[in-house]
């Protein structure tokens, strides 16, 4: 299938997340068009940096959900909830994140007055709420979908689904934390459009990459059915199984990287 075909099948499946996902990918060329007029720094970097990473990552993911719930017509009151809901959690979120990036200031772990602490908290409150529907929709894929799927295709979707929530709640850290950085201050030397630290631990390295075995362990799952089939079913899945605990297991030795200090790539040396 194209990416044409690709993108008028999420449409199909959810039009409501699919145009989430291009209006979000529409903000990204607005943003990318205005952050060379703006010389101003937030942590070090321009402050539009930020929301064009968001805009990247809630496309990303709003697509991947439109995809998924293509799967659960059996459940069309659940399906809007999770639908409308996840809508609502990141045109809000987008809203938070840019009216901040527009003041020159920090969006998270900014509670310097009463009005960021209230947008903090408000960007909290939606992601929990996030993470609810990512429950919800996690708990219908072990239920019953509407259409059969290979064996390691749909455990790949369940893989996918609960390491993104276990990385939803390593969020937490942050939140404790009160930063992404830890040994150091946020806004130190990072790598290219990401910023993670190079020379302390950041705490978004895991959190990118639990993120994203919503399309990763998926993917791997409907290969290896679509390839090896020949394969026992058993097989197939067991092996989408194993990579997901390796992956598991990755991002839980990023995570302790991070919680030690310790950057993904020290590049301190080679940092002004």
């Amino acid at each position: 299938m194209s990416a044409r075909g690709v993108l008028a099948e999420v449409y199909r499946r959810d039009r409501v997340l699919a145009l989430t996902g291009w209006g979000t990918l529409a903000l990204f060329a607005v943003l990318l068009a205005v952050a060379p007029f703006d010389s101003r720094t937030v942590t070090g970097i321009n402050p539009w940096v930020k929301p064009m990473k968001f805009c990247v990552s809630i496309t990303a993911y709003v697509w991947t959900l439109a995809w998924f719930v293509g799967y659960l017509r059996t459940y069309p009151r659940a399906v809007r909830l999770v639908s409308r809901g996840t809508a609502l959690v990141f045109v809000g979120e987008m809203v938070c994140l840019v009216t901040q990036a527009a003041r020159g200031v920090t969006s998270h772990f900014n509670v310097k007055t009463p009005f960021d602490g209230a947008v903090f908290g408000m960007m909290g409150v939606l992601i929990a709420f996030n993470t609810l529907l990512v429950v919800v929709t996690l708990a219908l894929f072990f239920l019953r979908t509407s259409e059969p799927l290979a064996p390691a295709y749909l455990w790949g979707i369940r893989a996918g689904l609960l390491l993104f929530f276990l990385g939803s709640l390593e969020g937490m850290a942050m939140i404790s934390n009160m930063a992404h950085t830890v040994g150091a201050p946020d806004g130190g030397p990072g790598l290219p459009f990401v910023n993670w630290s190079t020379r302390s631990g950041d705490l978004r390295v895991a959190h990118f990459f639990a993120f994203h075995a919503l399309q990763l362990l998926p993917l791997a799952g409907f290969l290896l059915s679509r390839h090896r089939p020949g394969w026992p079913r058993r097989r197939q899945v067991a092996c989408v199984l194993a990579l997901a605990v390796l992956y598991a297991a990755g991002v839980s030795l990023l995570f302790w990287q991070a919680t030690a200090g310790r950057p993904l790539l020290g590049l301190g040396a080679l940092s002004p």
